[in-house]
């Protein structure tokens, strides 16, 4: 078993400009899923945004970006970032899931998603927001 954490970036339109210029500076994969690509588009100005991003540098540097839709609230000195952490199993995810829980307030239940096997959100008391997953390799 292995758990990694990754920072989870958080923008309102620049998610693409984001990833692109990190891709140019650590080099590696850039992987941009949009809001259109996964028929989950809430506003028509909005189906290019990036709904599920990454950076994935041969050095080890990780980042990935989405780009907040105008339906959820986004403040970039509040919620600019999630702390990502994946796993390779459900037991394991789930494990840490429970633990993270307490005294949180969930904000997607743990369950499966179009991108991942399980996933989930929630805020800890702490006021940090953390997404957990099921680590699957997107397949482009």
């Amino acid at each position: 078993m292995s758990v990694t954490s990754t920072t989870h970036l958080n923008f309102r339109g620049d998610a693409r400009e984001a990833l692109t210029f990190y891709h140019s500076v650590f080099g590696g994969r850039i992987a941009a899923i949009t809001y259109g690509d996964a028929g989950s588009v809430q506003n028509a100005d909005e189906a290019d945004w990036v709904m599920w991003g990454e950076v994935v540098g041969e050095n080890g540097f990780h980042v990935m970006a989405y780009d907040v839709p105008s339906q959820l609230p986004w403040n970039q000195g509040e919620n600019a970032y999630f702390v990502s952490v994946s796993g390779d199993s459900a037991e394991e995810i789930g494990a840490l899931w429970e633990k993270l829980t307490k005294g949180s307030t969930i904000v997607q239940p743990l369950e499966p998603a179009q991108w991942a096997p399980l996933y989930g959100m929630l805020k800890d008391r702490f006021g940090v927001v953390w997404v957990l997953d099921v680590a699957n390799q997107y397949k482009g």
